[in-house]
């Protein structure tokens, strides 16, 4: 039944990058900011990797690295997995399962036009899939 809701149903439009010179002092300000736990990480407008919290605990305070030291580029994971925009969020979700992520650059062809996230998922496709189901309900009238 999910099959029929599509990616760019439930992905968040408003995405956050920043450039590949960035430091990992300005992601994480900018990821506090907005309070997401994720970051693309763009070259031209190309999604070349991504930021999560994960990232940053494993990669910078873990090895108790300076942040305004490193670049996005030096803590990115890369490549970044991304899907289209027109994907089923069933495609989507087998997707995240066999490459083990829980965010998805969306794409409208070369362009970035959001997120998609694993929360994303949970938190809207049962409420989608209720209204749609109260949709397809026989009409039935009571006199």
């Amino acid at each position: 039944m999910a099959g029929i809701v599509l990616v760019r149903d439930v992905m968040s439009k408003d995405v956050k990058v920043v450039r590949l010179d960035s430091s990992v002092k300005e992601v994480t300000a900018t990821m506090n900011k907005f309070d997401i736990g994720s970051i693309v990480i763009v070259q031209s407008k190309r999604p070349v990797g991504i930021i999560t919290e994960r990232d940053i605990l494993r990669r910078v305070v873990e090895p108790c690295l300076a942040p305004e030291a490193l670049s996005a580029r030096q803590v990115m994971t890369s490549p970044v997995v991304t899907i289209n925009e027109t994907a089923s969020i069933d495609e989507a979700s087998q997707l995240m399962a066999k490459k083990k992520v829980k965010k998805l650059p969306v794409m409208n062809k070369e362009k970035l036009v959001g997120i998609l996230t694993f929360t994303d998922i949970v938190t809207k496709v049962p409420t989608m899939l209720s209204l749609l189901e109260e949709l397809l309900r026989p009409y039935h009238r009571s006199y």
